[in-house]
């Protein structure tokens, strides 16, 4: 079965974002990382899920969508994938994904 691992990069973003929501409502906080790494199992069983953001030689970087939230993984070749970042739909994905 393939492995789903998330980076430190993605882990930072998530624990931002947990941060961010929290100082003033810790519930919704949670319910949203909770959600957003939930949306992340589906790629166990469909990796292609995502709307495909560019090529690279290790495999395809794809988007996946969650609310406001943009979750971008890596799909190597061997359908393992690496959960690269989690931004905010009004953050310009491209200055951190160039």
């Amino acid at each position: 079965m393939a492995e789903i691992v998330w980076t430190e990069e993605a882990e930072r973003w998530l624990h931002d974002i947990y941060d961010y929501i929290a100082e003033d409502n810790p519930a919704t906080a949670s319910k949203v990382v909770t959600g957003i790494f939930e949306k992340t199992q589906v790629l166990y069983h469909f990796p292609e899920i995502g709307q495909k953001y560019r090529a690279e030689s290790e495999g395809e970087v794809r988007v996946l969508y969650y609310g406001h939230y943009r979750i971008a993984y890596l799909l190597r070749s061997s359908q393992d994938t690496d959960i690269l970042g989690v931004f905010h739909g009004a953050l310009d994905i491209k200055r951190y994904l160039p």
